[in-house]
Order: C-alpha cells, then structure tokens, then sequence
C-alpha cells in the first residue's frame, strides 16, 4: 500500500510493503503430432550455431528475458544473429505480449523515486510513484532504474500527473520495456508531480527513505520540501547548508508523516470532528460548556502536533524543538 500526502509544499510518498505470494498456473494442452517434410513447413528461421547460443546467453544475461524468448528472438529471419536487432526484438514482441498477458493483475507494491534539477536558471523537482505486483520484483536493479528514470523524465516534461506522455518518451519506454522483460511483472507508473520553486531565492531539498541501492534515489518512502530565508536581504545560509537543512526535515517528514504543513490547512470539518469526539469524552465532567470549550481548544493543540508538520517536534534537531522553532533559528521559513 502507498499513502501519498501531498501539499503545495509537503510533497511526500510512502510505501508500506508487506509479504506479497504469488501462484503460477501452468495450463498444458494435448496437441496431435504430424509430421511435416521440409518444404511443408510454413515458416523458416535462423539455425542455433555455437556463435548464436554464445549470443542467446548474452541476451539473457543483459535483458532478463527468458532463454526461450532469447532463442526466438536471435532466430527471427529479420534479427539474423545480430546482437542489438535481437535487443530491440526483444523490446518490441516480448513486452508488448509479456504486458498483454500481465494487464489486469493487481500491483500494489513498489518503489516512489525524486529527482531534482540540479541546474541554478531551474529549481524544479520531481517525486513519482511505480507500482510492481511483488516486493521482491520492486528490489531488483532493473525496477529501480526504471524508478529513476521516470523521475528525470518527469523532471524534464515538467507536467504533472501526465502518465501517458511519459510514457511516449524514449527513455520511460525503454526503461519500462526492459523492467517488463527481465521482471516479467505488471509494473505501472502510477504518480507523477512536479514542484517548481515559487521564490527566486528558495531551495528544493529531498530524501528518499530504504533505498534499495545507493546510488539511485529510489526506495519505499520520499518527500521534497522548500525553503527560503525569512529575510531575503540577509541571507545568512548557503544554498548548499540550506540543502542539508531541508533533507533532514525531509527526513523528519517521512518519520512522523504529517498529513498538514501548518493549522490553518487543517480543513475545517476534520477540527469539527475532532471538537465533537473531545465534547464527547468529557460529556459526563459535570463541568460548564464554556469551561469544556476552553479544554477543547487547549487539547487541539496535542492533535495539531500530531497532524502539523510546523507543529511537530523536529526529530534531527538538538533538544527536538517544534519545526517551526528550528526553521526560524537557521532563518529560513517553508514556502
């Protein structure tokens, strides 16, 4: 299950994983056998000489594919043993029936991914979610690239939730192609956001939580956050020490996953709601209304920190002050 919390500013995606199984069934068929001569057979392909398997098991060890689709695929009259024809052979007959053949199939699991441009003339981020049916698929090498690789195309559209446009870029293509083939899973890009800077002078920051591999900002929970000096004429932080600043409150937000980034976002039916279960639990005190209220309104302050990012206690910062405190002692604010 995923649980995405996104404001225009907390823009955070989680994964919670839990043990997936999954059942093959193998259907055989009873065919009658007949001989066919040599001129009788209707198609014809490309003999498996010793320097084609050398090419199959190559095909195999680069893709994924299975050796039976490897074999067709350097077989095919139009391949003719060469090397990248079988690759894109690969990509184009078995995906596209691998994908047939997976459509329908619940897939509930998977990886959330970022990218941020690293460019100074655009300050612009990008958070996305690809949904895989097992836990054990949304490990793989293949299925982290594929994570990565839409995040940079997200970036590059700059759109959001535009899934059927990232798909018609090269790059998402081949990636997706390639994951289907070695994974042989449903896999599907399921989110796609974009957050462009609002303030010349403010700075875009992330963290990606369970990476399954280090060097790719990939895993199963994220969030990106913007900051910017209170005080735009005595900047007093660098881009880079406001960067480390907000990865840690990135880091904060994907620990206590607040649902709000201040009070004032709380709608106000969820506070009525809250206000009537408080009413309720002290309904037999014998206090006065007026008395009750004032309780209420002092409790409502334990609930905003549970649900208010800039209420909350900042989990990296010495002496765990509220977020809002630590933000204003490095003179920074959430934009």
């Amino acid at each position: 299950m995923f649980n995405n919390h996104a404001t225009r500013i907390l823009r955070t995606v989680t994964s919670h994983h839990s043990l997936a199984k999954q059942s093959f069934l193998f259907n055989s068929k009873t065919t009658t056998k007949k001989a066919l001569s040599p001129l009788s057979s209707s198609f014809h392909t490309t003999p498996i000489t010793p320097s084609n398997a050398k090419l199959i098991q190559q095909l195999r060890k680069t893709t994924g594919a299975p050796m039976v689709e490897c074999k067709k695929a350097i077989s095919d009259p139009e391949v003719n043993g060469d090397f990248d024809k079988a690759t894109e052979w690969l990509r184009k007959h078995g995906s596209a029936k691998m994908s047939s053949k997976l459509a329908g199939r619940d897939a509930s699991e998977g990886l959330v991914g970022i990218c941020i441009s690293a460019s100074s003339e655009k300050n612009v981020a990008s958070i996305v979610r690809v949904n895989s049916e097992t836990d054990f698929a949304s490990r793989s090498p293949d299925f982290s690239t594929l994570v990565e690789t839409v995040a940079g195309a997200t970036l590059k559209i700059g759109s959001s939730n535009d899934i059927e446009e990232l798909k018609t870029l090269p790059d998402v293509q081949k990636a997706l192609d390639d994951a289907i083939i070695a994974i042989r899973e449903n896999l599907q890009i399921t989110s796609a956001s974009t957050i462009t800077a609002s303030k010349p002078n403010s700075v875009l920051a992330g963290y990606v939580h369970g990476k399954i591999f280090g060097d790719k900002l990939a895993g199963t929970a994220a969030a990106i956050v913007e900051l910017a000096p209170i005080n735009s004429d005595k900047e007093t932080k660098t881009n880079e020490e406001i960067v480390e600043i907000g990865k840690k409150l990135a880091m904060h937000i994907v620990a206590a996953k607040p649902e709000y980034m201040t009070p004032k976002d709380v709608p106000e039916d969820i506070i009525q709601k809250e206000k009537e279960i408080l009413m309720e639990q002290m309904a037999d005190s014998g206090k006065p209304v007026e008395i009750l209220e004032k309780i209420v309104t002092g409790r409502l302050g334990k609930f905003y920190q549970g649900v208010c990012l800039v209420e909350q206690s900042h989990m990296l910062e010495d002496g765990n002050p509220k977020v809002s405190k630590a933000l204003k002692g490095h003179g920074l604010e959430l934009v």
